[in-house]
């Protein structure tokens, strides 16, 4: 898992309430077990048409857009299933980071685990970031994981709290297998030593 620690980027306006998982990622596209792949079926059914054309007015088929790297959304981002190709579409079309007042707590943990830094701000600060985001490439947003905190393009700073584990793990790219190699002496002399002392297992 890539390393979180500071990204400055284009951010996407997407308002919208209750984006669920569906929307990000829709069924018809789960019967694959890879990560990679699926950024280009991200919010499938608002970015194409039945005839899999652009819909051109979708924010992230804009040119302003189309590089965004994180997403200013409205409130209770990722409900619904608790489906993690959601975060795998997410990350794969390349957005590190999403900013909204709150989220599905299965939707938020999975993004820890994938190396997408979800980010929860009062509606106050959503609002200053969503009037950045709407200027799209033309202001940038600044995430400092380490400082915890949202930078706008005019300098106003917001922060943010996150569980101290979990920061841990996405400074250092560290999801659960990698969590389990950290410990990889320590396994090894156990599996040793209970091989010696139990040799018929």
């Amino acid at each position: 898992m890539d390393k979180f620690t500071t990204l400055t980027g284009i951010a996407a306006p997407m308002p919208l309430v209750n984006i669920d998982t569906d929307m990000i990622i829709p069924k018809q596209f789960l019967k694959t077990i890879k990560r990679t792949g699926l950024g280009v079926n991200l919010f499938d059914e608002m970015r194409y048409d039945r005839e899999g054309n652009e819909i051109a007015d979708f924010v992230l088929n804009q040119p302003a857009w189309r590089d965004a790297e994180i997403l200013v959304a409205g409130d209770n981002f990722g409900c619904g299933s608790s489906r993690e190709h959601a975060p795998w579409a997410l990350l794969d079309f390349g957005i590190r980071c999403v900013i909204s007042t709150s989220f599905a707590d299965i939707f938020y943990n999975n993004c820890f685990k994938n190396g997408i830094l979800p980010v929860v701000l009062p509606q106050d600060a959503i609002d200053h970031l969503m009037d950045d985001a709407r200027k799209g490439a033309n202001a940038r947003i600044t995430v400092d994981l380490d400082a915890q905190t949202v930078t706008a393009a005019d300098g106003t700073a917001f922060s943010f709290d996150v569980d101290p584990f979990k920061k841990h793990c996405l400074l250092n790219g560290l999801d659960d297998i990698g969590l389990t190699l950290e410990k990889a002496a320590a396994i090894d002399s156990y599996e040793a030593t209970a091989a010696q002392a139990r040799p018929w297992v």
